[in-house]
């Protein structure tokens, strides 16, 4: 779809329905508030096709890019369609015909098969749809009784009926878990409406006539080979590709194929390869038979779809889809290996596999049997226990990935990643990937498939949805200067004003503007130390330095960092939105949650120990089994001040207890009643005090770290995340990489995994250990 988007480009009322206007010129506005807060249009982009180039590993991906990316001639190809469908109907059509009640024939829509069990008391053959169907209310019963003897049964109960017969294509015996026709969906000619019916003696006599007969064409017989996903087909005795059809189905498509050409060859594909199988589930009788999407899933009641009427219906889809102006670059291999020279493209647009979530080869497998053509799993980056594939594996492949196309891309250009999983893992490891090969990471949206637009993420960690995120190479500018600036202070400043060019101003959910995560002044000091760790040089700036750097150098909007232009357009947007939505709760998991859960409460409300307790105690019900409990006095007294009553009542709870209490406005800081009010309440320190702070608890870490390296244990069972954390970054600083490697080791591997701070130490090691041996 990529192409076709790029294609899209150039048809103006696709562009104008996304809400941009088009000059008759072709010059593309888009809408955007002025300074004086007016809606004003200005010049966006240009209209016209963009020359595309689209690579794909699977020979069925890049088969369909071809034709959906190729010039067609729309009516020459709807004329083929009718013809092919004109003749395969006088050839075959008599394999859909049944008769009505009153002798008339009709023509069957689809053709229900069920499963067939074996009852564990009587040993009666139970046919699953008159058993376990309760055919008024459309529905399946979990527990239903035998129809012989009664006794109550479910489908785990039971064992399957098989059958044994003699495969003409495979000319040898076959044993397959028996299924029965029960139910025939038709239409009568001239008549409004659909009929059904149970299969009669003529209709049971139609197929058997059928599975007796040799087919004429050629059909594919590939073994199916043993997978994550195949498992439960040769459990059923589907050993080959044709076992997933029908006889019938299987010599209707045969016939079909054989008269193809190439052109033709999508609309068959699209309508052999699932939509006229076995993965076709019956609906209840509800609009929508249909498999499993993401499975090979074969269901105890399939829907035997009749083809000619299918690929019918999907002729229209296909002619309206037909938009190509001109011809894209195809390619079909790994993209380890690109053919195209450095530093040349303009955009990159990235759909990539998502861990163990869909494994491609194996569901591409029946298409690319039809098109006599299979997928090298070798380079496929998925997580998949046949192939031995594990989460290292995964990231491994997807970084040669990314170092290919950080290769391509033009230097100051963006990427985009469209991403889906739910799992932490391997989401750290789709980031590691983009940090080791070089990117950098300035955007995370969610995508509303529903809705076709994208929403803001305000937590750059979130899993629960599909993300889009947005990398850019840093400029050929920037990377020449940070060669002389490395070891400089300037560098860090140098990137973190290069960094601010490239984040979004504002980020809305619905109307309301919502924090910019990535202006958060943490993920800017971790975004900097991972540009630093990936090209090898030392941080040489703390957190705290960092943030007072921040204060003095940049514009802080609601506790975000812009540049100068950038602060003023941000004025502008809160100005009219009216307010900045605040960040959603956070889940308190381990100390560095906890603290950062801390900081958010005390940032705006310093409370005492003994208002803090409670809500502390409700949100650590959740805290990891592997992380070391830590108290809230510990993590208070590290990370935070209390006041004492001595002394000028600090700023932050001034601004806080004269926000809230009437009689407490306009009195100076050292009153006696504003003292006591504000005696041993926690709050956040401002950089310039909290430095001493950041350097006592990194000695209580460092401690910590220390016992774990001399630890005899080859587990860590329960551990301070903070602490490796803090050894690991000072291992990487004195290039004592073997030390991160071995404490990795005693570390639970989702543990590794799933924290992107270690997983960047540890894989940085790793490579950088390999240099030097």
């Amino acid at each position: 779809m990529t192409g076709v988007a790029a294609q899209m480009c150039g048809d103006r009322v696709t562009v104008e329905s996304l809400g941009y206007q088009v000059k008759p010129d072709g010059t593309i506005l888009r809408q955007e508030t002025n300074e004086n807060g007016k809606s004003v249009w200005v010049v966006f982009s240009k209209l016209g096709p963009r020359r595309a180039v689209l690579n794909d590993l699977p020979p069925a991906a890049t088969f369909i890019a071809y034709n959906y990316n190729t010039p067609i001639d729309v009516p020459a190809f709807e004329q083929e369609a009718k013809r092919i469908l004109k003749e395969v109907e006088e050839e075959c059509g008599w394999m859909y015909e049944t008769k009505h009640e009153d002798g008339r024939i009709g023509k069957i829509n689809y053709t229900v098969w069920s499963d067939v069990f074996i009852c564990p008391e009587c040993a009666g053959e139970v046919v699953f749809w008159e058993a376990a169907v309760d055919k008024e209310a459309g529905k399946v019963q979990d527990e239903f009784p035998c129809p012989y003897c009664q006794v109550e049964l479910t489908k785990r109960k039971m064992d399957r009926a098989w059958s044994t017969k003699y495969d003409t294509a495979l000319k040898g015996m076959i044993k397959q878990a028996r299924q029965v026709p029960v139910l025939i969906n038709y239409t009568m000619p001239g008549v409004k409406g659909r009929f059904e019916k149970r299969p009669d003696e003529i209709d049971l006599a139609l197929i058997d006539k059928i599975e007796n007969s040799e087919i004429p064409y050629w059909f594919p017989k590939n073994d199916i080979l043993k997978g994550d996903k195949t498992g439960e087909s040769l459990r059923l005795g589907i050993t080959h590709v044709h076992h997933y059809y029908t006889k019938r189905n299987l010599w209707v498509l045969a016939a079909i194929l054989d008269k193809c050409s190439l052109k033709m060859k999508l609309l068959f594909q699209s309508v052999a390869a699932t939509l006229c199988s076995k993965l076709v589930r019956y609906n209840m009788g509800h609009r929508g038979n249909g498999p499993l999407n993401g499975t090979l899933y074969i269901s105890s009641m399939i829907a035997e779809s009749n083809v000619i009427k299918v690929i019918k219906g999907k002729q229209k889809d296909f002619i309206r889809a037909f938009v190509a102006q001109q011809r894209s670059w195809l390619t079909i291999q790994s993209l380890e290996h690109i053919q195209a020279p450095s530093s040349t493209a303009d955009y990159v647009f990235i759909d990539p596999p998502f861990g163990s979530n869909i494994m491609y080869s194996e569901l591409n497998y029946l298409w690319e049997s039809w098109l006599k053509i299979h997928t090298n799993n070798k380079p496929e980056a998925i997580e998949n226990r046949t192939q031995q594939k594990g989460l290292n594996e995964y990231r491994q492949l997807m970084t040669v990935c990314f170092n290919e196309i950080y290769r391509i891309l033009k230097p100051g250009r963006w990427m985009t990643v469209e991403f889906s999983n739910t799992k932490a893992s391997v989401w750290n490891s789709i980031q590691a990937a983009l940090t080791k090969a070089g990117f950098i990471i300035a955007n995370v949206s969610a995508l509303d498939k529903k809705q076709g637009s994208f929403n803001a993420v305000t937590n750059t960690t979130s899993v629960k949805q599909d993300l889009i995120i947005s990398a850019y190479k840093p400029n050929g500018g920037f990377e020449v200067r940070f060669l002389n600036e490395a070891t400089t202070e300037e560098g860090v400043w140098d990137f973190v004003r290069t960094h601010l060019k490239y984040l979004p101003v504002t980020k809305k959910q619905g109307r309301e503007l919502v924090p910019v995560p990535e202006r958060d002044p943490r993920i800017l000091f971790d975004q900097m130390v991972a540009y630093y760790v990936r090209k090898g040089y030392p941080v040489s700036i703390s957190s705290q330095e960092f943030q007072l750097g921040l204060i003095q150098r940049f514009p802080e909007r609601d506790g975000m960092y812009f540049l100068p232009d950038h602060a003023a357009a941000y004025d502008r947007k809160k100005m009219l939105a009216g307010s900045v939505k605040k960040q959603i709760e956070m889940f308190v998991k381990d100390e560095s949650s906890a603290i950062d859960w801390l900081r958010q409460i005390l940032r705006d409300n310093p409370l005492s120990f003994q208002d803090l307790n409670p809500q502390f105690m409700k949100k650590i019900s959740s805290w990891s089994k592997n992380e070391k409990g830590i108290e809230l006095s510990t993590l208070l007294e590290q990370n935070f001040l209390c006041y004492d009553g001595k002394g000028p009542v600090p700023e932050q709870i001034h601004a806080y207890l004269s926000s809230n209490w009437k009689d407490m406005r306009n009195l100076p800081k050292d009153d006696p009643v504003l003292r006591t009010k504000g005696k041993d309440r926690w709050y956040v320190p401002d950089p310039n005090k909290a430095g001493d702070l950041e350097k006592l608890r990194e000695r209580t870490l460092l401690r910590e770290f220390e016992e774990y390296r001399e630890s005899k244990q080859k587990r860590l069972k329960v551990f301070r995340l903070e602490a490796v954390r803090a050894g690991f970054k000072k291992a990487w600083q004195e290039r004592n990489y073997q030390i991160i490697i071995d404490i990795a080791k005693k570390i639970p591997d989702n543990i590794l995994q799933e924290d992107p701070k270690l997983l960047m130490w540890y894989d940085q090691a790793v490579t950088r250990k390999g240099e030097d041996t």
